[in-house]
């Protein structure tokens, strides 16, 4: 199994930025591929971004060129950098574990945009 923490979000201003950081524990041996995903209220989950264990990245075309996504190996951590945030950006943020076989989530973090 493999636990999954985040931490940062909140509320922000349109155009501010935010960070989000999300820290694996267990058997990190399994995860390849981790990244973010996020539910507005009423709306499907959505993908944010992911990126592979060799640091390939894949964005939703909603955020690319706002968001950057990485990820610290040594540290089992992975990061999301948000940029020029907008209303539309807010929903529930849920950071993702490839484990091949299985998925793991976290809990998921609020992100709020507004004035």
């Amino acid at each position: 199994q493999v636990q999954l923490v985040e931490s940062g979000g909140g509320l922000v201003q349109p155009g501010g930025s935010l960070g989000l950081s999300c820290a694996a524990s267990g058997s990190i041996f399994s995860i390849s591929g981790m990244g973010w995903y996020r539910q507005a209220p009423g709306k499907q989950r959505e993908l944010v971004a992911v990126i592979s264990s060799g640091g390939s990245t894949n964005y939703g075309d909603s955020v690319k060129g706002r968001f950057t996504i990485s990820r610290d190996n040594a540290k089992n951590t992975v990061y999301l950098r948000m940029n020029s945030l907008k209303p539309e950006d807010t929903a529930v943020y849920y950071c993702n574990a490839d484990l091949g076989l299985d998925v793991s989530w976290g809990q998921g973090t609020q992100v709020t945009v507004s004035s």
